[in-house]
């Protein structure tokens, strides 16, 4: 779909802008898991007053938390909710270098 603004800009809109690719979604997977696995063994140490314990329990959480936090990322994905339509120049758009 194109676009006229008033200066005579052409612009086009370019769907799926903004949405989150599937590597980006596991690097932040894996980031939080780090953060979220070290919270639980604190906690389960805490609680239990075993370092064996909580790394017993946080071993079986990080992978069933990740595979989770993943779909339910991959899911958030998919929708357009809460996102912002993008126009862009399309002149502009043309002269950008291709990586």
């Amino acid at each position: 779909m194109t676009f006229t603004k008033p200066e005579h800009i052409v612009t086009e809109h370019i769907e799926g802008t903004g949405h989150a690719g599937r590597k980006r979604s596991l690097v932040k997977t894996l980031s939080w898991r780090t953060i979220a696995t070290t919270d639980t063994i604190l906690i389960a140490r805490f609680i239990t007053g075993s370092w064996t314990i909580g790394l017993g329990i946080a071993t079986i959480e990080v992978f069933t938390k990740m595979a989770l936090y993943y779909l339910h990322e991959r899911g958030w994905s998919s929708l357009d909710w809460g996102l912002e339509d993008v126009d862009v120049d399309a002149q502009a758009l043309e002269l950008r270098p291709v990586h």
